[in-house]
């Protein structure tokens, strides 16, 4: 068995097996490359996500805030307006009791 051509039949197996190893090794690295790469993209996808929502949560947030400063408005002038009024009311009883005397 450890004839020349059996030498030469035992390199080319091991070659051979070297290249298999070899080409396992590349797939094993290509899979774990695939797999990190869905990976990045599900994780980019999802900051993506998170951040519309924060934007929408924003969006609410002024808007309500916007709607709580449109009260708050409109209630100072129905008061400006009451007070108007009143003062309107006191010159016209001012105004009268000067005219009785």
């Amino acid at each position: 068995m450890q004839t020349e051509e059996m030498r030469q039949a035992m390199s080319t197996l091991k070659a051979f097996s070297e290249k298999a190893r070899a080409y396992h090794r590349y797939q094993a690295r290509q899979n774990y490359l695939r797999q990190q790469q869905s990976i990045q993209t599900h994780m980019d996808a999802l900051r993506v996500e998170a951040g519309r929502a924060r934007a929408a949560e924003e969006q609410a947030r002024a808007a309500e805030e916007r709607e709580r400063l449109e009260k708050e408005a409109a209630l100072a002038a129905e008061e400006q307006e009451r007070l108007e009024k009143e003062a309107a009311l006191a010159e016209i009883e001012r105004l009268k009791a000067l005219l009785q005397n």
